[in-house]
This record gives structure tokens, C-alpha cells and sequence, in this order.
């Protein structure tokens, strides 16, 4: 994998770049769709290519280890034959996920025991068997096995977490360096900065984790339940100290502002399942603002979605028959929307983009912010 630096924007830590993957390039800023279970949830992959223009998508380690399983993954040929997405493919660890269990889970210095939320069965993700189980789900991009820390962790927890991550680092770079790719292309690892919400800690991880000269890094532990602001000085904290010539990624975030805002302050990569999750609950996301679409004020609107004159999937669908799907229930307006918000994200990462190129980030990403909060 190559990461090229084309443009900064004066006034900002704002950057666009060129990530070349075995089955792409992917131009940053970025945004990645979720596609947790190996599909984006109710999005056609035809859909993603050709009308929300996705240029990467993120598989979940912990859900496809479950479902469909690593035999099935192997024989199809690995995750982008399975399920028919032949450009880059990104995995985060199941981290994230295996913590989330709460009193399903139980950690060790080993790694994490945890019981399946589908069928109660026992597993366990060691730094070890995650590699092997990224190295068979065969994505571009793999993450390494890290604790992901509550928001509200003090700073104790937090620092012990922090040691955990950097020796289970250490045993995924041991396994990612000894085992090869298995479907003929090569896998990149990044690793994880964390630390919860302590300066000196984020210093602590990110010096860490540079010292392993990774193909890119990430920034993990953030935007789960920390004040907006405390994120953001978070990211400020660690992006001077991650090299410039490696891609950033944001883990996990989020609205539209705060992507925004992370480019502003030097980051590359994103994720989040907001633009469908929240767009199978009727919130829409535009370049004017934000819609709740089942609002009575959208019942005879015959306008695009978009109070700019398009929408960015189809003008043909409006807010009146919008609403009028996502009233009746019908499964379509949950699909229109989540396309239509997909499709707004990965407009608003590549116009970032043109504004970093044109050195106009700054004052343009202002005026969007102001545009971007407003409830319409």
C-alpha cells in the first residue's frame, strides 16, 4: 500500500491524498460505508459503485468470524468474492464489538473470551487469532486487536488499557509479520492509538504505535460518550505525532461536523454507521441542514430531498414520498434514505477534497458547519 500527500490548505491541518490498495485507490479524505456483516446494510453493491460512489467499504471481524464463518470466507476465495465487491475492503479487529458485551465478555492478559450474541456459544480473540482471521477475511486493510476504553474511563483504567494495547500490538505485528496473504495480494496492518480522553496518554500511544513504521494508523477510542471537544483535542494531540506521509484514520466517527472537523485537524479516514442507521430511522442528512423526515411539514413537499435542487441518489424521489414510505413502513424509504445520506457523506469527504486542492478549506468547511447543524 502507497500513500501519496497531493494538497494542504493553508490555516488548517486539512490534507487530500491518493491510498493505493491492491484492488484500488481510494482518494482522501474518505469515507468508508459499514458493512458490518460483509453487505451495507440494505444497499445493493451495485448501488454503492455507481450511485453513492463508495471508493472503500469496512467488514467487521467479530460478525463474519460469527457469520458466516472462516470456512465459508476461505472457500469463497475470501471477503470481496463472497460478496461480489471487487474495490478495497477494510476490517477493524472486533475490538470494538467483543467489548461492547459487557458481562458477555471476559479479558485476560491472553485476550478476550466472550460469549456470541447470536447463539451464547464461548470464543476467543487473541492478538494471534484475530491476524488469522484477517488474514482468511482478506481485506486491504486490517486493524490490529486493541481495548477500546469507555469514555468516562479514569485515568488508571485508562493507562493499564493503553499497556494492554501496546503488548497485544506487539503480538499482532509478530503474527502479521510470520503468516502471508492467502488469496495473492497483499494486507496492510495498522495499528491503533488509544488512551481514552488524556493527553498524555494519546502522547504515550501514538509514539507507540509510530515505532512499528505501519503502512497508515488509527485513532481508536473516541466518540464513545467524551464531550465533542474533548474529541477534538484528542485527534489535534495525536496528528502531531503520526507522520505526515502515512494515512490517518478516525475510527467510528460520526455526524457530518464532526468529519468536517477532523479534516480540519489532519485526518484521512472514516467510518460510521450513522448515514444508515439513521437514515432507516427517517433523519436525512443535506447540504442544508438536517431533516426528520417524518415530520407533517414534509407530507406535500413534492421537492428533492436536497434543498439544493438534486438529491444525491435519484431527483425522482421527494421528501413527500419519502415520508410517505418511511410513515407506511415500507422497506424501500429505509433504502432510499440510507442511500441518499451514503451517498450526501461521500459527497461532503470529496468536495473537502476539491476545497483542500483549491486551498479554500478553511473558510468553505465554516460556512458548511454552520449549514450542516441547522434542523430544518
Amino acid at each position: 500500500m502507497n500513500f501519496d500527500l497531493i494538497a494542504t490548505s493553508a490555516g488548517t491541518a486539512a490534507r487530500a491524498g491518493r491510498i493505493t490498495t491492491p484492488h484500488g485507490v481510494i482518494r482522501t479524505p474518505v469515507f468508508m460505508p459499514v458493512g458490518t456483516a460483509g453487505s451495507v446494510k440494505g444497499i445493493h453493491t451495485r448501488d454503492l459503485k455507481e450511485d453513492i460512489k463508495a471508493q472503500i467499504i469496512l467488514g467487521n471481524t467479530y460478525h463474519l468470524y460469527l457469520r458466516p464463518g472462516l470456512k465459508v470466507l476461505a472457500d469463497a476465495g475470501g471477503l470481496h468474492r463472497f460478496n461480489g465487491w471487487d474495490g478495497p475492503i477494510l476490517t477493524d479487529s472486533g475490538g470494538f464489538q467483543v467489548f461492547s458485551l459487557g458481562d458477555l465478555r471476559k479479558m485476560s492478559e491472553e485476550g478476550v473470551k466472550f460469549q456470541s450474541h447470536i447463539d451464547g456459544s464461548y470464543h476467543l480473540f487473541t492478538p494471534e487469532n484475530v491476524m488469522d482471521t484477517q488474514r482468511t477475511i482478506g481485506a486491504d486493510i486490517i486493524m490490529a486487536f486493541d481495548e477500546c476504553a469507555p469514555g468516562d474511563a479514569d485515568y488508571a483504567y485508562a493507562s493499564k488499557s493503553v499497556d494492554l494495547t501496546h503488548r497485544w500490538l506487539e503480538r499482532c505485528v509478530r503474527r502479521f509479520t510470520e503468516t502471508q496473504p492467502r488469496y495473492g495480494y497483499t494486507q496492510s496492518l495498522f495499528p491503533i492509538v488509544q488512551g481514552a480522553s488524556f493527553p498524555d496518554l494519546r502522547k504515550k500511544s501514538a509514539n507507540e504505535v509510530t515505532g512499528y513504521n505501519s503502512d497508515g494508523y488509527a485513532i481508536g477510542g473516541l466518540a464513545v460518550g467524551e464531550p465533542e471537544k474533548v474529541m477534538y483535542e484528542m485527534i489535534e494531540v495525536v496528528n502531531t505525532i503520526l507522520p505526515e506521509q502515512k494515512p490517518r484514520y478516525l475510527m467510528g466517527v460520526g455526524t457530518p461536523v464532526n468529519i468536517l472537523e477532523a479534516i480540519d485537524r489532519g485526518v484521512d479516514m472514516f467510518d460510521c454507521v450513522m448515514p444508515t442507521r439513521n437514515g432507516r430511522n427517517g433523519m436525512l442528512f443535506t447540504s442544508q441542514g438536517i431533516i426528520n423526515i417524518r415530520n407533517n411539514k414534509w407530507m406535500n413537499d413534492h421537492s428533492p430531498v436536497d434543498a439544493q435542487g438534486t438529491s444525491f441518489v435519484d431527483h425522482h424521489y421527494t421528501r413527500a414520498f419519502l415520508r410517505h414510505l418511511t410513515i407506511s413502513g415500507e422497506m424501500l424509504g429505509a433504502q432510499i434514505a440510507s442511500q441518499h445520506n451514503l451517498a450526501f457523506y461521500l459527497w461532503l469527504v470529496e468536495e473537502a477534497g476539491r476545497q483542500i486542492c483549491n486551498n479554500n478549506f478553511k473558510s468553505w468547511k465554516e460556512e458548511m458547519v454552520i449549514r450542516l447543524k441547522r434542523r430544518l
